[in-house]
């Protein structure tokens, strides 16, 4: 994971939570003793962001995160009403802009500065692009919509722009799906390039207004609000190869065989299972 991710999810982590252990930072982030100074540093003197208890624990001191936990969010209230395959416009925002409610899954490969190291570019292109493909493969039956190959990551919609009444359990179903799906390509990857790759998946559902984005030439159709958001902080909490839901996405889809929400939890994450 790249230093900014680090700083960016902690950062997120901190608003979310309002404080964490430095263990359990640690573990989330894989970091050792240095780093740990390092990212101290860095948030409670360089950004004053967060202060330090007790030498413990770190709190949040800097301005709290705009949006309730994904377990209270308005998302659970009855989605729009569907109309011809669209939801309708809000009229206070521009006509292209839609306001839905929408489950975003996130995926981003395992170690891939390490994988990097390992292998020539050509041959790292074809590994990323090989994973790519097999994500694709499950995604695109179950009617998700890939909105951005982001390097190493993919930014995937369950509900744009089709919408379906069992969206969150595509999700999770695509989820679950490409974790198997890197279990079948490694077997591919390691015979050619003498590699393996791992995945990890957020998903959460939640309200977003969707619409163009950018200038110029390069404009594109994006999700804006948390919900994003919380999808790619819930994949920086996964293990490698494991489908991390919030609870709403766990209650959503809980009539599904494909999950098991294990509990409605506090803390955003919870894991599904095959």
């Amino acid at each position: 994971m790249e230093c900014a991710d680090i700083l960016e999810q902690t950062i997120a982590l901190l608003q979310y939570q309002g404080r964490i252990s430095y263990g359990a930072l640690k573990r989330c982030c894989g970091l050792d003793d240095a780093y740990l100074k390092d990212l101290k540093i860095e948030l409670i003197e360089a950004q004053q962001l967060a202060r330090d208890e007790n030498g413990r624990i770190l709190v949040w001191s800097g301005q709290s995160a705009s949006a309730p936990p994904p377990d209270v969010e308005p998302a659970l209230s009855p989605a729009p009403t569907v109309s011809q395959g669209k939801f309708p416009h809000d009229e206070r925002r521009s006509p292209e802009a839609e306001r839905r409610q929408l489950t975003v899954l996130f995926c981003d490969l395992v170690d891939s500065t390490a994988l990097a190291g390992q292998l020539d570019p050509e041959d790292l292109r074809e590994v990323i692009r090989a994973y790519q493909a097999a994500c694709a493969t499950v995604i695109e039956p179950l009617e998700g919509h890939i909105a951005q190959y982001l390097d190493d990551g993919l930014l995937v919609y369950f509900g744009y722009p089709q919408a379906h009444e069992d969206d969150a359990q595509r999700a999770v179903r695509a989820g679950l799906g490409m974790v198997a799906a890197m279990q079948a390509l490694n077997t591919h990857l390691a015979q050619r390039h003498g590699v393996q790759v791992a995945i990890r998946v957020g998903i959460h559902t939640g309200l977003v207004v969707v619409g163009e984005v950018g200038g110029g030439s390069r404009q594109e159709q994006l999700a804006l609000g948390d919900t994003p958001n919380m999808a790619a902080r819930l994949q920086g909490l996964a293990a490698p190869d494991t489908v991390v839901l919030s609870a709403v996405v766990a209650r959503l889809s809980s009539a599904g065989p494909t999950a098991e929400s294990g509990g409605a939890r506090p803390r955003p994450g919870t894991p599904a299972s095959p």
